[in-house]
């Protein structure tokens, strides 16, 4: 009687056939294979990809889409149920593309070994063969390779296994997670031409937490802000996250927050939760001006490996049955947001976006914890039980918007700011270019009192706070709208907004931006004064001018009087009337880049 039992038993229990069986065991996981002590490296995860495309050629190929700086091939997997992988057959057949992103901190690799065995189990096993049957799954397995090899037991002091795990940044120590919108790295640029060819449809990056200790394995979150279209934010909130976190709860030993969980107070819960935009920095943030739904996946660090990577595996497989269902709905939704971002000319744009216009309750799912005062830090110490802590909290919530601006119908950028142009370039940004000298009236700005970050960030010294604690932040200053006459040389960029990525463009090239190219400090020799004149040149010059002008005397006299620091600084004293003079450079502070208001304003351009 046991065998027709076992029989019976696979019959109406599909998973224990993919379980149990010797073909499922022969397609075990490298991670699956060492109980989830160990995750593979670069190599053994190729081969195991590799293995499955060559036993499913006609469901299942590997392109390579780039190399690392060290060399190393970047690959992007494709699940298709009949055969087809062009991108433009599967758009016109509606069928949904799902790119989901793993490693690219390189120490959080859950995501890589769940889409190893989502793959096995979409096209070997087939106990999640329906998952295709709409959806198309591309995934990157390891984006982060060169990082990814960078191995030690030693790199993520936070986290709880595998036994050894890669590296946050990449070959060059640069976190791809922040280069997005500057687009500096090899990897970065290759990601966007592979994205542009493909133009999926859904968005996921698979990381792992650091912060808080609470039940939760997984958790998520979808922006939904301001510039996120506002049928797309509804689908977002009423369908895809719920959809998902049922999904994942409803699965024996894994629970789900919405909410990428956020303390307001690391050393005291209590005090309830806060959640920040993504700035176009963060590949969740570029998702927004790609126009595209982006899922930021965020497994707990302190559970145990093999609930990480399960509880990855449900995440994916509870979004991708929410695709399935949704497929019409949101292949809509994308081009009815590609038209609208055709429409961004003239319109309000919310350029830095906060959180905490409102509060709402939050169910939290926390432990009990005690805090002490330490003698090590000299700070609060908080210590965390297992014993389960079940509250509602405040959530601070609602889009607060800290900068807008009115979009020019096209931005005019001089040929000369060639690394400028080039991140345009890595985004695939549209643009023409003039065909002679033309000079005229635009709108731009003039800038001053900026003040550079002291150490760097991100391999540079940017015009905004970065990341360490103990850095000497940066100041933006101030930009004031002006009008003026300038001329471009011929060969210029005119770069249209009625186009697809115009919220690319007007995030990189207006100066409030987040991640604008003068915040991370791409148009730094502007504020550079390159003529001066000596002190003893100015000091006669400073008399002839007083002489000539009683006002201006009178109001050098009157800051004297008032600001004792400028008093006491006898350069600032002469710079003064240096700046003043006809001497001084009319293009310091001169942002170069032009806003064209109307269609009028465009030079002629090739």
């Amino acid at each position: 009687m046991r065998a027709p039992l076992l029989a019976l038993l696979v019959l109406l229990t599909p998973g224990l056939l993919a379980q149990n069986t010797p073909q499922s065991n022969d397609w075990a996981t490298p991670a699956e294979q060492s109980n989830y002590r160990t995750t593979p490296d670069y190599a053994t995860t190729m081969a195991y990809l590799h293995r499955i495309a060559a036993a499913k050629p006609q469901q299942v190929r590997i392109e390579p889409f780039g190399k690392t700086g060290e060399g190393r091939e970047l690959d992007i997997v494709i699940a298709s149920k009949d055969g087809v992988f062009v991108p433009d057959k599967l758009h016109a057949a509606k069928r949904p593309l799902v790119l989901v992103q793993n490693a690219i901190h390189a120490g959080e690799m859950d995501g890589k070994d769940s889409c190893l065995a989502l793959l096995r189990d979409m096209v070997i096993t087939k106990t999640q063969a329906k998952l295709l049957d709409r959806a198309v799954f591309v995934f990157i397995p390891i984006y982060n390779a060169d990082g990814h090899e960078r191995r030690s037991p030693y790199n993520r002091i936070n986290q709880n296994g595998p036994r050894e795990m890669g590296w946050r940044g990449n070959g060059t120590n640069l976190n791809l997670n922040r280069d997005y919108m500057k687009a500096q790295t090899p990897e970065t640029r290759a990601f966007f031409a592979m994205f542009e060819h493909w133009l999926p449809d859904f968005f996921v990056d698979d990381h792992v937490t650091d912060g808080a200790d609470y039940q939760y394995d997984v958790t998520f979150t979808v922006d939904d802000g301001p510039n996120v279209a506002p049928a797309t934010a509804k689908w977002i909130d009423t369908a895809l996250a719920p959809a998902v976190e049922k999904g994942v709860d409803a699965v024996a030993g894994h629970l789900a927050s919405p909410t990428y969980i956020t303390l307001n107070d690391d050393s005291d819960p209590s005090k309830g939760l806060s959640f920040n935009d993504d700035p176009p920095r963060f590949s969740t943030g570029e998702m927004v001006l790609e126009n595209r739904p982006g899922m930021l996946v965020e497994m707990h660090m302190l559970k145990d490996y093999k609930t990480r990577v399960t509880g990855n595996y449900e995440t994916l497989r509870a979004l991708l049955e929410q695709i399935n269902r949704d497929a019409d709905v949101l292949i809509d939704l994308n081009r009815k947001a590609d038209e609208e971002a055709m429409k961004t000319a003239g319109k309000s744009f919310s350029l830095a976006v906060g959180w905490g216009g409102q509060t709402v309750n939050f169910a939290y799912r926390g432990y009990k914890w005690t805090t002490e005062k330490s003698d090590v830090s000299g700070g609060t110490w908080i210590k965390y039980s297992h014993e389960p802590w079940d509250v509602t909290l405040p959530l601070q919530s609602g889009a607060k918007v800290i900068s807008q601006v009115t979009a020019p119908h096209a931005y005019i950028v001089p040929p000369q700011w060639t690394d400028v142009i080039a991140v345009l370039d890595a985004h695939h940004v549209e643009y023409k270019r003039t065909t002679a000298v033309w000079t005229g009236p635009v709108d731009t700005y003039r800038c001053n009192g900026m003040q550079w970050q002291g150490n760097p960030f991100e391999g540079r010294h940017p015009l905004f706070p970065g990341e360490d604690p103990g850095n000497s932040p940066g100041k933006f200053g101030e930009c004031r709208s002006v009008t003026e006459a300038v001329t471009y040389p011929a060969g210029s960029l005119v770069v249209p907004l009625n186009q697809r990525l115009s919220k690319v463009a007007v995030q990189w090239l207006e100066p409030a931006g987040p991640d604008s190219a003068m915040k991370w400090g791409f148009f730094d020799s502007i504020f550079e004064q390159k003529e001066y004149g000596e002190g003893y040149v100015v000091e006669k010059l400073a008399r002839e001018m007083m002489a000539k002008d009683p006002a201006l005397k009178a109001e050098f006299e009157k800051r004297v009087k008032e600001d004792a620091k400028f008093a006491a600084n006898p350069a600032a004293r002469l710079a003064w009337f240096y700046n003043r003079s006809k001497w001084k450079d009319p293009q310091l502070g001169l942002y170069p880049v032009g806003r064209l208001m109307s269609s009028a304003d465009v030079p002629a351009v090739q």
